[in-house]
């Protein structure tokens, strides 16, 4: 199966980015993850999106906030699927990521999920890898059932709840 490379582009987003970590390991999928910053280390940055599928990597999900360039500079590196997940780091609450995430130019594109969206940005890559994946295909339908299942279950408590109340 196909990695999936998680890039933060700092540290301070790693509290961000736990839930896709945790949405892939719950899934079984392999990542790594790592810091690579598209303007403090951009050489770096390019080695890795360069060597991301020689090193077996089936989708790069890329962090960052503010300017949010990380994922284009590696999109432009790889023909590998690129997902962005823009980051709420600046006083314009993500809009600016959201945007510089977004905004690629035609043949180099990027995946955008919601500001702070890393879960998914997980859900996403899995999607991707699964496609050769029928395990892991069937693993992603019985997540959906078990989300259905609770959303079914809230339904029906919240109408047990209300039944015994008197209209207004």
């Amino acid at each position: 199966m196909k990695k999936v490379a998680v890039i933060l582009g700092s540290d301070s987003d790693l509290p961000t980015l736990r839930p896709a970590f945790d949405t892939l390991t719950q899934l079984g999928v392999e990542f790594e993850a790592h810091i690579l910053s598209a303007h403090r280390t951009p050489d770096e940055a390019a080695a890795f999106a360069s060597g991301a599928r020689a090193a077996g990597f089936g989708v790069i999900i890329a962090a960052a906030g503010k300017a949010a360039h990380l994922a284009g500079a590696l999109a432009a590196r790889t023909t590998l699927p690129v997902i962005g997940v823009p980051l709420k780091a600046s006083d314009l609450d993500g809009l600016d990521a959201l945007l510089s995430t977004v905004q690629m130019p035609s043949g180099i594109p990027v995946a955008t999920v919601a500001i702070n969206g890393a879960a998914n940005a997980a859900i996403l890559a899995s999607q991707i890898v699964a496609v050769a994946e029928p395990e892991l295909a069937r693993r992603l339908d019985d997540a959906r059932a078990s989300m259905r299942a609770g959303v079914l279950a809230k339904d029906d408590a919240l109408r047990q709840e209300l039944k015994g109340k008197p209209d207004d």
